[in-house]
């Protein structure tokens, strides 16, 4: 169809330019091989493909590959056309053309060199007979005589004709383009800007008047991306067909690509324009190779899916069949034994690179290129893809801790529903719970109690007020009331399956990656680079258009670092040039590097001598790698290597960083080196490399062999307490629970705040030494628990009440030392819950002087000696660390333990007495024991024995012996002792206390006053004791008053009882009258008793008596005299029985005063 359309065209005479037009690929060259079979005349091809400028395709994409070959001038393009057009010829078709061509000599060639002998010799004679010749002489006789001279003459004028002619004619050809002296060139600048074909157009013009083409076909120009070039074609074409001398219609045809030209210019260049149809493309290519394929019988070996994928990206019907016939050569030499050990399909994928990327593949033989960049990276990739792994690790270890973090919270958030619905019940002004024997302060501390789940599940519950009254409360519904479907404990337990759940999946995850890290050395190429795709973006880039390709090559799997197979002849027992280079070195005793690469490990190690296993020459990661992986065949070479790094260590470092981190074998051989070398370990610690080796040890030893490391290196345990941080800083992962066979303790927990995971099982296992810093990041970092400040308040009920089980038996494992390094230590620990108070201080094990330093700090009260070991209970008086309560006493004074000084200061306290003062003592027989304490400790301040003794229910029957006055004097006024002469005989000695005993039991005296022999003056003390007045009176009654004008000191005393209990005076004597009134005081008093003795007095008596009275009292006698008196009831009846009894005048009110005006008597009545 094709051939029609173009013999078509070429038998059209109104078409002189043809345009074939496709893609590249679509087989535009076959059509034009096929129509030119048929095409019987003349045809000149001309093809720009070998004028490309030299380029590797993978360097740059379509359109960056066009602007580069479009930098290639149009005067070049149109120098190439020119040298193939008119070199296309032959040189002696076009004798008049400028370019001069070797000329091959013709057949006639012999006859003309000989012609232009004889016409030189010729030549030479007719020279030699000039003179004849001008004479006429030479040509006489003219007969055939002279033929000689005649021929010579003949030949030598036909031969400078020829030569003349030769000359005329070549001129034609030459023209002057430069002047050339010396180094200098002149040249004019038109000649560097001219168009080649237009300046050499009567060329191309005489070329066609010369020779017989009238096709001109013109391949690949297209390539260039320059159309201006199709423009002066055209031009060249109109004036070859136009000019005279061209007898017949010149055609070109052009093949090119469809995007040559935009829009429709391409019309205007083209008469007549076919187009192709490709005929394979990357949706059909498939079928193509698999023909190619069964061409060469080769499809029963490559993979029908990998052919089907990779000929998406191979569109060229040419290079498909290259790469099939290439194909085909290298498997018939690569397999010469008939093994068919290759992967065929990587041999083919090695085939398309070379065919697609040939300068590559070329550079990939000497490890360069961009294909040997990507492949020199495995290392990287590894550790890209071991710190992409570390990271998701370090993340689903972080949400793990966070989890678990997260679980003291909820359950707190539980409690505390549950602790509000309780407290809702509570009674008002009942803030105290008890339960077994405990109260707690129900507004702060329920919903963290230790005894919380205890105390909801209980039928019952005890609140007490602060006045310590008790109400009893009914809570066997509180849990239906919270949730009708779920006990308390159902949901504590869903809670804590809910995080556990999530916290398996994580730590499921966990294990897979770091199983993935352990076998990264040994994972394929492909599935390295697959997983680090991003980061090897770039380096595909460098492919240009060919990137997809080689991306689907390597990232499947079938171009990888084992290309070397495949690329060059390997025979069984030979060395590849690496090998061989490696074995010359360590002949001239050169130490290669460990990371050498060994091609043929095994080839190597057979071709080494027996003593090169004890030199640094064994020393290779690849070397090592084969022989641990086949440890029975190498036993020997491996008791060699071992041998040769024990004694040698420290200078192996440079090949343990190196196999560390790339080879396949590392658990062989750290097992090796500690089974077979006891020292193994102690120098890896002394070693400057040490946390690597360590770590190393940690990721790979199997756990048996960990657990004995203590007996091998005892240093070992103490180097990972120290270093523990430096050694996971490494990023070395390894699972943490392989730190738990070491017994070790962490000096510091904060180092592992980057690893929450190693920090987690650290603490789980109790691994790090107990300070205040250990165990406040343990609390917070590790448990999340945000209570620091309790946790510096109160350490210990902290802990308790985090319930965690880990946290709480480290504790107790060393208690001793925790009581030591952070209870003791800490200045702020002062708030201990007594719950907690009491798990310390019951702690056998620890000495009696920490436990009291312990007490002594605590600001806590416990509320009874119950849970107190017996050695303490007199620390917890000493320090007022035990509630106030007579029951306490009472308890401790029955101790094996009881110091009665201490029991003395502590209820001599003032906080003691002021909650001591207001609770009665216990009146049971149990109780005496406390009460003749009380009774009997004269070592208590007066306040403090007055407040006790005054507690007591009951009285003594005597004083007891050895205390003080003031003591004893606080019993008779508490009335402590029961009233006896007994008694009172026992105060015989202070007759002060005697008056104070009868006065504090007067009614009982009285009653029984003829037991006691009392004289006057004992009873004139008791008329100044704290007595009633009626009980002074009878006492008085007793008293002999005719001695009181004797005894003016009794008189008072006397005349203010009267006076008070305003008694009937009527029956004493006018003497002991007027003794009484002289004698006693104030005035008031001496005027109350004179008004009550006046009927017992005579005038005279009266007279004298007034007399005696102070001013103006006195100034009532016989004269002019006026006194004035203060206005009292008592004045008034003086007045008024002196009027009656005429010892005064009369009297009256004063105006201005509040007096009364006494009028006296001139003279006695």
């Amino acid at each position: 169809m094709y051939s029609d359309a173009l013999t078509y065209a070429t038998n059209n005479p109104n078409v002189s330019n043809i345009a074939l037009t496709g893609p590249y690929g679509s087989g535009k060259s076959s059509i034009i091989k096929t129509f030119l079979t048929r095409y019987e005349r003349p045809v000149l091809q001309i093809s720009l493909a070998a004028f490309l400028p030299e380029a590797d395709g993978s360097v740059a994409t379509t359109e960056a590959r066009h602007s580069q070959r479009g930098t290639v001038s149009k005067q070049e393009i149109e120098r190439s056309i020119l040298q193939q057009m008119l070199y296309g010829a032959d040189a002696n078709s076009l004798p008049l053309s400028r370019f001069k061509r070797i000329q091959s000599p013709r057949w006639s060639s012999r006859f003309i060199s000989l012609f232009i002998v004889a016409g030189l010799i010729a030549c030479w004679r007719l020279l030699q007979n000039s003179t004849e010749i001008s004479s006429g002489a030479f040509f006489k006789p003219r007969d055939l005589t002279n033929w000689f001279n005649l021929l010579t003459f003949a030949i030598g004028l036909f031969f400078l004709w020829q030569l003349l002619h030769y000359i005329y004619v070549k001129s034609f050809g030459v023209s002057l383009k430069s002047i050339s002296l010396r180094d200098i060139e002149i040249t004019p600048e038109t000649a560097a800007e001219e168009s080649i074909l237009n300046r050499h157009l009567d060329e191309i013009v005489y070329f066609f008047q010369s020779t017989k083409y009238d096709l001109v076909v013109i391949e690949d120009l297209d390539r260039f991306n320059n159309p201006d070039i199709f423009v002066t074609l055209r031009e060249i074409n109109s004036l070859i067909n136009a000019n005279a001398g061209v007898k017949r219609q010149i055609r070109f045809l052009y093949a090119l690509r469809d995007n040559m030209f935009v829009n429709t210019d391409r019309t205007k260049f083209f008469e007549f324009i076919v187009p192709v149809i490709p005929i394979i493309n990357s949706s059909n290519s498939i079928d193509k190779v698999i023909e190619q394929g069964e061409r060469l019988s080769l499809d029963k070996r490559l993979d029908r899916q990998f052919l089907r994928e990779v000929s998406r990206y191979l569109n060229d019907l040419r290079l498909i069949q290259n790469i099939f016939n290439e194909y085909a050569v290298y498997l018939a030499n690569l397999e010469t034994d008939g093994e068919n050990i290759l992967d065929a399909n990587k041999l083919l994928s090695i085939l398309i690179y070379k065919n697609v990327l040939p300068s590559d593949f070329e550079e990939l033989h000497r490890e360069k290129g961009k294909l040997a960049e990507i492949l020199r990276r495995h290392d990287d990739y590894v550790a890209n893809a071991e710190a992409t792994y570390k990271a998701k690790i370090y993340e689903l270890e972080r949400n793990i801790s966070d989890a678990e973090k997260q679980l003291p919270a909820h359950l707190e958030e539980l409690r505390k529903i549950y602790a509000m619905t309780l407290l809702d019940r509570a009674p008002p002004g009942y803030t105290m719970i008890e339960f077994k024997g405990v109260r707690i302060d129900a507004m702060h501390i329920i919903g963290n109690h230790q005894q919380f789940d205890e105390l909801i599940e209980a039928p019952e519950i005890v609140f007490r007020s602060l006045q310590g009254h008790v109400q009893r409360v009914n809570i066997s519904d509180l849990q239906k009331e919270v949730n009708s479907e779920k006990t308390y404990q159902e949901r504590k337990t869903e809670i804590f399956h809910k995080s556990g759940e999530s916290k398996d999946a994580a730590a499921l995850a966990v294990r897979d990656l770091r199983g993935t890290i352990s076998a990264l050395r040994t994972t394929k190429f492909n599935e390295i680079i697959r997983s680090d795709a991003k980061g090897t973006q770039e380096l595909f880039e460098a492919f240009g258009e060919n990137r997809e390709l080689v991306k689907f090559l390597v990232f499947e799997g079938f171009l990888d670092d084992s290309y070397y197979q495949y690329t060059s002849l390997f025979h069984s027992g030979r060395l590849s040039p690496n090998d061989n280079k490696y074995l010359i070195q360590i002949r001239s005793f050169n130490n290669p590097a460990p990371d050498f690469q060994i091609d043929n490990p095994n080839e190597v190690i057979a071709a080494m001598r027996e003593d090169d296993f004890r030199q640094p020459f064994a020393l290779n990661k690849t070397l090592v790698d084969c022989m641990f992986s086949d440890p029975h065949a190498y036993g020997p070479r491996i008791e060699q290597l071992i041998a040769y790094i024990s004694s040698n260590f420290s200078k192996c470092d440079t090949f343990f960083s190196i196999y560390y981190e790339r080879g396949k074998r590392v658990t062989e051989l750290t097992s090796a080196l500690t089974s077979r070398w006891p020292g193994f370990v102690s120098a890896a610690i002394s070693s400057p490399d040490s946390a690597s080796h360590i770590a190393r040890i940690m990721a790979h030893l199997p756990e048996k062999d960990i657990s004995s490391l203590d007996q091998k290196a005892s240093g070992i345990s103490g180097y990972v307490a120290t270093n523990l941080s430096q050694i996971l800083a490494l990023g070395i992962d390894f699972q943490p629970s392989r730190l738990a066979l070491l017994q070790f303790e962490l000096k510091d927990m904060r180092s592992l705040g980057d690893y929450p995971a190693v920090a987690r099982l650290v603490a789980d296992e109790g691994l790090y030494e107990l300070s205040i810093e250990n165990l406040e990041f343990v609390f917070r970092d590790v448990y999340g628990l945000t209570t620091i400040r309790d946790l510096r308040a109160k350490h210990y009920t902290t802990l308790l009440r985090t319930e965690n089980p880990d946290l709480v038996n480290k504790i107790e494992r060393d208690f001793d030392l925790y009581l030591k390094n952070i209870l003791l230590q800490s200045s702020t620990n002062t708030e201990e819950d007594v719950l907690a108070i009491i798990e310390v201080i019951n702690h056998d094990e620890i000495e009696s002087k920490y436990l009291e330093q312990f007490i002594a700090k605590q600001s806590a009260k416990l509320h009874s000696l119950d849970q107190v070991p017996v050695r303490l209970h007199a620390v917890m008086f000493r320090h007022r660390k035990i509630e106030a309560s007579w029951e306490n006493c009472l308890a401790y004074l029955a101790s094996e333990n009881f110091d009665p000084m201490t029991l003395t200061a502590y209820l001599d306290h003032e906080e003691s007495l002021a909650i001591l003062s207001s609770a009665a003592v216990a009146n049971q027989d149990s109780a005496l024991p406390l009460h003749q304490f009380l009774l009997n400790n004269g070592d208590f301040g007066d306040n403090a024995y007055r407040t006790y003794i005054r507690a007591l229910p009951r009285q003594f029957k005597q004083f007891p012996s050895g205390l003080s006055l003031d003591k004893l004097q606080i019993l008779i006024e508490e009335g402590k002792i029961t009233f006896s002469d007994a008694s009172f005989g026992f105060l015989k000695e202070n007759e002060d206390l005697q008056v104070l005993y009868i006065a504090n039991n007067i009614d009982r005296y009285l009653a029984d006053k003829g037991k006691f022999a009392f004289d006057d003056d004992f009873r004139q003390k008791l008329l100044i004791a704290n007595i009633s007045d009626d009980r002074k009176l009878q006492i008085i009654a007793d008293m002999d008053l005719t001695s009181l004008a004797s005894l003016p000191n009794r008189a008072p005393a006397i005349g203010q009882i009267f006076h008070r209990a305003g008694a009937d005076l009527g029956d004493l004597s006018a003497e002991v009258a007027q003794a009484l009134i002289r004698h006693s005081k104030p005035i008031a008093t001496q005027i109350s008793l004179f008004n009550k003795c006046q009927k017992a007095l005579s005038d005279e008596e009266i007279w004298a008596t007034l007399n005696q009275l102070p001013k103006p009292f006195s100034e009532i006698e016989p004269g002019w005299k006026q006194p004035t008196i203060p206005t009292t009831p008592e004045n008034r009846e003086l007045v008024e029985w002196l009027e009656s009894r005429s010892i005064i005048s009369s009297s009256k009110p004063t105006f201005f005063t509040d007096e009364i005006r006494i009028y006296n008597r001139r003279k006695k009545a």
